[in-house]
């Protein structure tokens, strides 16, 4: 069917980005009409600055309700296109495959003595993934011109570049992963022929681009080690391009897949502008007033953490090293507040419900052991508000950023970037940020819980010149590559 319609003609699409979620959701109001909200990121940032001109086509898949009802009325947004996939495939692809094993394996997260389990349920789920991946490449076979570009993006849709190699030969095809990516002891973990598999399905590219050289380098040893002999990785010096030469047969012609790293930055010009737009300031100083001011009449310090309650964000943790922090240094009772906006994420599945659950009881044990009828210490908030996430970046005056492995972490770049005062960063040595941000901030190691909390002590403790001296270094380093640019770079990579 797909390779039939691609050979009928394309609709004429230069430019291609192929997401899970993409830049407009709807949802249906009381009188049956659709209500239509679009999105932002750096995705949706990027292709803005190649200008409607450019012939640009986002193919996504229908999320909820209202998405599907949109597609079913034929009701969409110029230069989009989404894919009603039927709800029991995506929720198998999306739930069952790409957050349940595939984020769990590059983000290190399986107890090994339990899981993961690979039996006839995984191969079920995997079915799905494939027919998930499908349905994208044939989408953007159909709709890309002759030798357009196509960006696909992250672990959702590791088997798009190789189903679209063969769908259209002729395209230029690039894949970003946003996650890190599994080293190759742990990618081991996974079947060898589903290994195969996603390692043929990324080789489909003609280019590969990855957040960190660390991430790039670790998928270059994975591939290397899936089929030495048909696989052929090329690690250069380091002022040249990484490639992996292949062929299916293990004879020539050998095919070129060209490895880049292109590291995510924050959008300085927003983020100033909104974050003293009315809603935030309102936000200030309501957040100002939740946190109080020290027994002396001062302002009381503010760690700010502000996540997805994901698992490999190390929010427990966190609590733990902060609690430390209060236990070691009891001059810091009363003068400090942890500010932790845990916001909800992928709360259909039982163990993020869980994880999240663990969060409230440790915020609530630390504030029952240590608060006093004038002082919380955990100002924790379940609900997400990116006027108050921004409102908490402005009273940082330390930024927790301490995950257990993390792709980039954006909010490491973003609280510098919007600090009023200057902060100090206290940030985790697994966060992709780590390597830019690294001589500026406090790294730590994520799992060291006593660490962290010296860590957070030299943070308060650190005199306001120097924190205002490396704050402007942090913002400096965070915005090297906004998310314009970033999209852009990449496409003419890709296009080279």
């Amino acid at each position: 069917m797909a390779s039939t319609q691609a050979a009928q003609g394309a609709r004429g699409a230069q430019v291609l980005v192929a997401s899970n979620r993409g830049p407009v959701s709807y949802a249906v109001r009381e009188d049956g009409s659709l209500h239509a909200k679009r999105g932002g990121g750096g995705l949706v940032s990027g292709l803005s600055a190649i200008g409607p001109d450019a012939g640009a086509l986002w193919v996504c898949s229908a999320l909820g309700d209202g998405d599907r009802e949109a597609v079913r009325r034929g009701v969409g947004e110029p230069g989009v296109r989404m894919l009603a996939i039927p709800g029991d495939v995506h929720s198998d692809a999306y739930n069952g495959i790409a957050n349940s094993v595939l984020w769990f394996v590059h983000h290190m997260l399986y107890q090994t003595p339990l899981e993961p389990v690979f039996d006839g349920e995984f191969r079920r789920q995997w079915a799905s993934y494939e027919t998930y991946n499908r349905a994208f490449a044939e989408a953007l076979a159909e709709e890309a011109a002759p030798g357009a570009a196509v960006l696909v993006q992250d672990y959702h849709l590791c088997l798009v570049p190789g189903m679209l190699r063969e769908l259209r030969p002729d395209l230029r095809i690039g894949h970003f992963s946003h996650t890190p990516w599994a080293p190759a002891e742990y990618f081991a973990l996974l079947p060898d022929d589903i290994r195969a598999q996603l390692t043929w399905g990324m080789l489909g590219a003609d280019r590969l681009a990855f957040l960190t050289h660390r991430w790039a380098m670790a998928f270059m040893d994975c591939a290397g080690q899936v089929d030495g002999e048909r696989i052929q990785v090329s690690i250069p010096i380091p002022s040249k391009e990484k490639t992996i030469e292949h062929s299916p047969t293990g004879r020539p012609p050998f095919r070129t897949t060209r490895i880049g790293v292109h590291g995510l930055g924050a959008d300085a010009d927003f983020l100033r502008q909104r974050a003293h737009e009315a809603d935030v300031d309102e936000r200030v100083a309501a957040l100002r007033e939740e946190i109080g001011t020290a027994p002396d009449g001062s302002a009381r310090k503010a760690i700010v953490r502000v996540d997805r309650t994901e698992l490999s964000k190390n929010i427990v943790r966190g609590l733990l090293a902060y609690r430390q922090l209060l236990d070691d240094h009891p001059e810091w009772r009363g003068r400090v507040a942890h500010v932790a906006f845990a916001y909800p994420s992928r709360q259909d599945l039982a163990v993020y419900r869980e994880y999240m659950a663990e969060v409230r009881r440790l915020s609530e044990e630390i504030n029952s052991q240590y608060g006093t009828p004038g002082w919380t210490p955990v100002v924790l908030n379940l609900k997400d508000d990116f006027a108050r996430s921004l409102a908490a970046y402005r009273l940082a005056d330390v930024a927790l950023v301490n995950p257990i492995r993390d792709g980039m972490n954006l909010v490491a770049k973003e609280v510098p970037v919007v600090s009023d005062e200057g902060c100090a960063l206290v940030l985790s040595r697994e966060a992709g940020a780590y390597w830019e941000l690294r001589e500026d901030a406090i790294t730590v190691n994520p799992y060291d819980v006593m660490e962290t909390a010296r860590a957070l002590h030299e943070a308060l403790s650190m005199a306001p010149e120097e924190r205002a001296e490396r704050t402007k270094r942090l913002a400096a380093a965070a915005t090297a590559l906004p998310p314009a640019q970033w999209f852009v770079e990449q496409l003419g990579a890709l296009k080279e």
